[in-house]
């Protein structure tokens, strides 16, 4: 293997790049060209072939085409115009956009209505070639490379979810789904070979990595290349597809467009989630009842599912003294709804591993024998499993029809762990070796409980609902992000803010942590309410496993902190709703790091725990003890939520929280909807849920979606804002110029 893309098991810290270990590439002659697609000889005798899609964006791609794609790519191919201005170049164009490519060695420019946003790169050695290959293969192939220029100073984004800094320039990233135990470290459960840069104000660029194989990226990393973004792939193939747009949003919208967008979601979905360490029935029962008595607003609380159906999971026997259906009935009545965590692991000894295994459904050895791999959930004891088969079609039926009796029981929710842990030497049904399949594992899970929750999931508990620890290209079509396990201290809260941030700079429109963390020592009441407030922003949020993470745990000073961000967690899902079905339209995520939402301010970007949660509420989390905070105001006016005080934009602050209050800026021109504070989801009437608008400053963005209240601007720069009877609107700032009128 290539020095350049170390192994999986131990990724070393120094890399550095071999150029010689590679065979650089050039144009010989074009072979065809239509108005789909374009092909091209090389000088290694690969085939070059080039496609286009929405969005401006183009597919490059070199090498075979043997082994299974896994559906990473659901965007359609469109027509492209190809010209040949001089000897040994060509020109394609994709509406604003051009692709340049010039012969040998092989070379190509991406510009945006004019300008050049990305090209091959330009770091070169005295002799004249470039210390890297603009694009190279390995003499035996199933190793390739390419490598593009950075500007200096230029930031990188994106590249899945990562819990260090956001801006990867200087690193060198690995792109492997592991099981990486915490968020203290380069590695992450969600990956996504996908990277982008603002392009320095002449149009953004994305360059995302079409395999289901491990990719490293050199992110003008100083051991390859500082001037140079290079990924060094391991597969058959080298498959690119790049983008540009006037902004990084058009960049991740014309992404999602080709990988797919976020499903809608069930209003429920955006409550509180209690996961707890629910066993049995018995327990989750217990939390019912602690968050109802201390007025907890809560909709959904997580149970193992060895609780409801023993046979399907790890667990051979169900010790739960409730009878499941009947405690979920329970829960029910209580206003909540059930998540049952599972993984696709079954134990070597239990009674249906070899009835599996003689199906086919399991992943086998070389030897053509059931794989028994070794397998540890947090601190149990290890054991040896197999791994259901997803690319065999029956055993991807087998694990979608087993979900039956989990909603038969009541559930309406599947968390699905694991998917980490195909090894190397794994076979798969479709003859993919587990090295390849590694990372596409866990997305055919996704897929395949996101259709059993379609099939088998009540109407009142639709669309489906799945969480998800692990993750590649696609997933987030299927499931809602879970970050990787934060340890509970103040590091622990900013690793998870930067890894949801980064999931969201990468497609990934939903996500959620766990509030408090999820091991080492107890988070401390301080901590954990700060945690749940900055929680309260994000698309979803959850309370943990580990115990005495609870809200009631840390005396009532606290709780009664929690209970009142809670309360206004509920009375903001009609923002939420609205935000969410943006992400799902634009890939948009509903928290957005400063460099996503304001991409040609440079002060911004060095705030990279700050975020936008949708267009109107600007979050700064606190992640230190007492309550101060420094936070950059984007441009523009700001309006405290806390003390409803006017700032202006383009400044830094130190701002300090008391315990009961949090740093939320509300956006002037916006309206921020709110509900009532409820219980649970079920308390709210479904045909109008707004009862409040309060208004930043004169409201210049229209909102849509909500017939109790519109946005009218006026000829004389006065807006009218128009609402139902039942909608009490308050004004942040001078109210001169604005016009509320009842319907």
């Amino acid at each position: 293997m290539c020095p350049a893309c170390p192994s999986r098991s131990s990724p070393a810290d120094r890399v550095l790049f071999d150029a010689s270990a590679f065979l650089r590439l050039g144009i010989e002659g074009s072979l065809d060209a239509t108005s789909a697609s374009a092909s091209f000889a090389t000088t290694t005798g690969d085939i070059l072939e080039i496609s286009a899609y929405a969005g401006g964006a183009f597919r490059v791609r070199l090498g075979p085409n043997t082994r299974p794609d896994y559906g990473l790519v659901v965007g359609r191919t469109k027509s492209f115009a190809t010209t040949q201005p001089e000897r040994g170049t060509w020109s394609l164009a994709n509406g604003d956009v051009e692709l340049s490519l010039a012969g040998t060695p092989l070379t190509l420019r991406l510009a945006h209505k004019g300008a050049t946003v990305l090209a091959s790169v330009t770091d070169l050695q005295p002799g004249g070639d470039t210390r890297l290959p603009a694009f190279g293969r390995a003499p035996r192939g199933g190793l390739w490379t390419a490598a593009f220029a950075l500007d200096a100073g230029e930031p990188v984004y994106g590249l899945g979810e990562k819990f260090g800094r956001l801006d990867k320039r200087g690193e060198l990233v690995h792109s492997q789904v592991e099981d990486a135990q915490s968020v203290n470290t380069g590695q992450g459960y969600r990956n996504v070979p996908f990277a982008w840069g603002p392009g320095n104000g002449r149009g953004a660029w994305g360059v995302f990595v079409h395999t289901p194989g491990m990719v490293t990226h050199g992110v003008g990393h100083p051991d390859w290349s500082h001037r140079s973004y290079a990924v060094v792939v391991d597969d058959e193939a080298l498959d690119l597809v790049l983008f540009a747009a006037d902004t990084p949003a058009g960049v991740l919208d014309a992404f999602t467009a080709l990988t797919g967008r976020a499903p809608a979601l069930p209003r429920w979905s955006f409550g509180l989630w209690a996961a707890g360490a629910h066993d049995t029935t018995a327990a989750a029962l217990a939390t019912a009842q602690r968050v109802r008595e201390r007025r907890i607003p809560c909709d959904v609380v997580v149970v193992q599912a060895a609780a409801l159906a023993p046979s399907s999971t790890l667990n051979s026997e169900d010790t739960s003294p409730v009878d499941p259906p009947a405690a979920l009935a329970q829960l029910r009545t209580a206003g909540l709804r059930t998540c049952v965590r599972e993984h696709p692991y079954i134990p070597a000894q239990s009674r249906g591993f070899r009835e599996l295994a003689q199906s086919g459904f399991l992943l086998r050895n070389a030897h053509g024998e059931p794989y028994a791999a070794p397998w540890r959930s947090g601190a149990e004891a290890t054991t040896e499993v197999g791994m259901f088969d997803f690319t065999h079609p029956d055993a991807y039926a087998w694990w979608r029809d087993a979900h039956e009796a989990l909603f038969d029981a009541g559930a309406c929710a599947i968390d699905g762990t694991g998917g980490e842990h195909v090894p190397d030497d794994a076979v798969a049904h479709n003859g993919d070796w587990g090295r390849r399949l590694h990372n596409a594992y866990p997305l055919l899970q996704d897929r395949c409980v996101f259709e059993a929750t379609a099939k088998f999931a009540t109407a009142a508990d639709s669309p489906p609902v799945v969480w998800s620890r692990a993750g590649w290209t696609g997933s987030g079509r299927y499931s809602l992000g879970s970050t990787g396990a934060a340890q509970s201290d103040w590091d622990g809260l900013a690793a998870s803010l930067r890894g949801a941030l980064s999931w969201g700079m990468s497609g990934g429109a939903f996500s959620g942590s766990d509030i408090g963390g999820d091991y080492g020592p107890g988070p401390g009441g301080e901590l954990f309410a700060r945690w749940l407030q900055a929680a309260v922003f994000a698309s979803h949020l959850r309370l943990p496993r580990a115990a005495g993470r609870e809200p009631w745990a840390f005396g009532p000073e606290i709780e009664a902190v929690c209970r009142k961000w809670l309360a206004f967690r509920y009375r903001l899902l009609p923002y939420l709703e609205a935000t969410a079905a943006a992400a799902t339209a634009t890939g948009l995520p509903v928290m957005r790091a400063m460099p996503l939402a304001f991409p040609r301010n440079a002060l911004l970007r060095h705030y990279e725990t700050q975020f936008m949660c949708g267009d109107a509420l600007l979050v700064a989390p606190v992640l230190r003890s007492g309550g101060e905070v420094e936070l950059a105001l984007p441009p523009g006016q700001w309006y405290d939520l806390n003390t409803r005080q006017r700032f202006a934009g383009r400044q830094v602050l130190r701002y300090r929280a008391k315990p009961d209050q949090f740093p939320v800026f509300g956006r002037e021109g916006h309206v921020l909807p709110l509900g009532r504070a409820v219980q649970h989801t079920g308390e709210i009437d479904p045909a109008g849920p707004l009862e409040f608008a309060w208004i930043f400053g004169k409201p210049q963005v229209a909102l849509g979606g909500f017939a109790q209240l519109t946005v009218h601007a006026n000829v004389d720069n006065t807006y009218a804002v128009r609402v139902a009877p039942s909608v009490r609107a308050e004004i942040f700032g001078d109210p001169a110029g604005i016009d509320v009128q009842a319907m």
